[in-house]
């Protein structure tokens, strides 16, 4: 299997098609409940990926049933590497999908599956609780599936579907956490501690929030579309 092969993009309808797919889990409220739990995978991922980047030490992941998560690391408790880390939960989903969008660009689709599948099997390792466990096992035999069993053509349009999830999903979370410290719940959330830490105020850091992730949204969009 050549992972750097490139492979010819879908039809644009069929392109179109799939980011319909990607809005339809994504706006209902008791569909994202559920698909939610993927954006989770990939904030958490996120939070220890970059701890680890940052020299840190990644101790346990975990995902709950209400797609909450933890992602407990050990170092500095100030410094650039936790403000990094900290920063990289909400901004996690996005970036993934502009990469995965500027791979599916140069029509890199099998190279996305696996290197898909090998972070998934990289962050198995670090989750610590049963939920977690089958979540991002379950996640991971999707991909391993479509990979192994399925032909170009269904391979790509899966490939398309799970980047614009990750772009139009993952512009739903600051919004949530926005409304929640409206009301005033989520005292400690990733904006506030990055408040505490940095002296800048939450609402700057739900701003950054917004903007990686819309930019996102727009740039991959464009890539995807070809425009």
């Amino acid at each position: 299997m050549d992972l750097f092969s490139p492979k010819a993009a879908p039809a644009e309808w069929l392109v179109i098609a799939t980011a319909v797919a990607a809005l339809a889990v994504t706006v209902p409220r008791r569909v994202w409940l559920l698909a939610r739990n993927a954006i989770t995978i990939a904030h958490e991922g996120g939070h220890g990926l970059v701890a680890l980047a940052a020299g840190r030490r990644l101790e346990a992941i975990r995902l709950h049933s209400d797609t909450s998560g933890l992602t407990v690391t050990r170092g500095r408790p100030t410094g650039i590497g936790v403000v990094l880390t900290l920063a990289a939960g909400y901004t996690a989903a996005p970036l993934l999908g502009l990469g995965g969008a500027a791979l599916l660009g140069a029509g890199m689709v099998t190279l996305l599956l696996w290197l898909a599948t090998a972070l998934l099997l990289a962050m198995l390792v670090m989750v610590r609780n049963a939920y977690g466990i089958l979540t991002v096992l379950l996640t991971g035999a999707a991909f391993l599936l479509v990979s192994w069993l399925t032909g170009p053509d269904v391979q790509s349009l899966f490939a398309y579907a799970v980047v614009w999830f990750l772009l139009l999903g993952g512009v739903r979370p600051a919004f949530e956490l926005q409304a929640k410290r409206r009301h005033g719940g989520a005292p400690d959330s990733d904006a506030d501690q990055l408040a505490r830490l940095t002296h800048v105020r939450p609402g700057v850091w739900l701003l950054f929030f917004h903007t990686v992730s819309i930019c996102c949204l727009i740039g991959g969009g464009r890539w995807l579309l070809r425009f």
